[in-house]
């Protein structure tokens, strides 16, 4: 395996280790308590939880939440074998064992662009096991050929697959996921290039996502989406893929934004969350008292 990097943790977090079979060890870092919600980042080169995620899980560990933020298989401070076919499944798998050896349960799941794939589809394979879902321009929804057909998609794997990854070209990567320049700092593009060195190419070059689309009739949890309208790595018309075919869906499309709905409008982002999950919690309180009140009227 591959050595892992350090990664800084913000104030207020527990970074650790998880060992799962396969032989894999993952990182994952959290704070907070109460009902939990696991963050699941996207791919590209040097992607991890805290690169996709660090404005955006304290408001909703503040808002009484225990919040998860994992790093995948071959990303961030977690295992990076130059051995493995990084599929759909693959991710799934790795992320049910280190969820079960942390005893999360019944948890939402949020996740952005292959992020979200990964949680729609554990979602598929454990509804039991997941309250709702928060996605950011998921993946999962289209086929393959309809991705790489993005200018995100075509660069990053270009560059990232040849090995010509360095500051000017992660920079530019990252210009590619935001419509405003400006979010790309140097300490990102340092924090990435970290990651990226230890990444080996299969990272990328075996992803396989398959297109989950006639599956959402299955999905009957609640689902809130967010997407950018100037997103050059997962088309925008995905969004309308959920809203057809799911039960209990409702998307947010913004313009004057990419691909990081999560970055470029943070502050909204994080309200509609907190909110969306507050909602929840009522739903489930009503349901058990519903379910109360007939339990008494049938004794």
């Amino acid at each position: 395996m591959t050595t892992t990097p350090n990664i800084a943790l913000p104030a207020g977090t527990i970074g650790s280790f998880t060992d799962v079979p396969g032989g894999l060890r993952l990182h994952h870092f959290e704070a907070g308590s109460g009902e939990p919600v696991v963050f699941i980042h996207g791919s590209g080169p040097g992607a991890s939880g805290l690169s996709n995620f660090r404005h955006n899980y304290a408001p909703i560990a503040a808002a009484g939440h225990r919040v998860i933020v994992v790093d995948l298989p071959g990303y961030g401070a977690s295992s990076k074998p130059a051995d493995a076919e990084y599929t759909l499944d693959f991710f799934v798998a790795a992320l049910r064992e280190q969820l079960v050896a942390l005893g999360v349960g019944r948890a939402t799941l949020l996740g952005n662009s292959l992020g979200g794939a990964i949680a729609l589809k554990y979602a598929l394979d454990y509804p039991d096991d997941v309250k709702a879902l928060i996605m950011m321009a998921p993946g999962g929804v289209e086929e393959r050929e309809t991705y790489f057909r993005m200018e995100g998609i075509q660069k990053m794997v270009a560059l990232f697959t040849n090995r010509q990854m360095n500051r000017q070209t992660m920079r530019y990567l990252l210009e590619l996921l935001v419509h405003d320049r400006a979010l790309v700092t140097d300490a990102l593009v340092e924090e990435r290039l970290k990651v990226c060195e230890t990444q080996p190419p299969e990272v990328l070059s075996t992803m396989r996502v398959p297109n989950l689309t006639e599956r959402l009739v299955e999905l009957h949890c609640p689902v809130l989406g967010f997407w950018g309208t100037q997103d050059r790595f997962n088309p925008v018309s995905g969004a309308m893929q959920f809203l057809e075919h799911c039960e209990d869906a409702r998307f947010v499309l913004m313009n004057r934004c990419g691909h990081w709905v999560m970055v470029e409008h943070r502050e909204y982002f994080n309200r509609e969350c907190v909110d969306f999950l507050a909602d929840l919690g009522k739903r489930t309180q009503q349901a058990e008292t519903t379910n109360e009140t007939q339990d008494k009227e049938t004794a």
